[in-house]
């Protein structure tokens, strides 16, 4: 005897009461709905505090790449003798440095400390830290920038503001206050000028 198409889902089809009906905890198990929200917001945390850290990090050397030039430029005029010809005080110097700071740095924060020495050996061996006990920048520094075919080491001391963005755990500051210290040095013999 053969079955119709038609006789066939009749007869295969069960009756109302005997199908099993979803549970409440069936038909949750079974929505897939929410599932990709529910892993972006598992995934969002980490992703977010990853960025943040990348943007401080950027920040950072960005910053300290634009001290290290403004140092750069203004050792030029001591290593050249214009700034001890041109008879400049500590804060004639420091405007002169001021003028190639850019964004985000200020001039107001700047600090500079620039030493004259006989040799390069002297010259590594009496450097002084620049943070204090308290574990803040020190703020007085000296200003010799030497006569001709003397070492010069200029240091540029910055401390740069960096926000709370990230968890004090894996912040970059290094100051007491919450900063970062950005250093900066150029170490040379001037040139023998008179």
């Amino acid at each position: 005897m053969r079955v119709s198409g038609l006789n066939r889902k009749k007869t295969m089809a069960l009756p109302q009461p005997y199908r099993s009906r979803p549970t409440r905890l069936g038909r949750f198990r079974q929505d897939q709905s929410g599932a990709s929200a529910l892993e972006f917001a598992l995934v969002a945390g980490p992703l977010i505090l990853l960025l943040l850290a990348t943007l401080q990090v950027g920040l950072v050397f960005f910053a300290n790449f634009t001290l290290e030039g403004a140092v750069e430029r203004g050792a030029r005029l001591i290593r050249t003798g214009q700034a001890q010809n041109g008879k400049f005080s500590a804060g004639e110097f420091k405007n002169e440095v001021c003028k190639y700071l850019t964004a985000p740095l200020s001039c107001t924060k700047l600090k500079l400390d620039v030493r004259s020495y006989a040799n390069f050996a002297g010259a590594g061996q009496n450097l002084t830290n620049p943070i204090g006990r308290d574990g803040k920048l020190k703020t007085n520094f000296s200003y010799d920038p030497g006569s001709g075919e003397d070492v010069i080491v200029v240091r540029a001391f910055y401390p740069l503001d960096i926000g709370s963005l990230l968890p004090s755990e894996i912040s970059l500051s290094n100051l007491a206050d919450g900063e970062r210290l950005l250093v900066a040095t150029a170490a040379f013999r001037n040139e023998p000028f008179k």
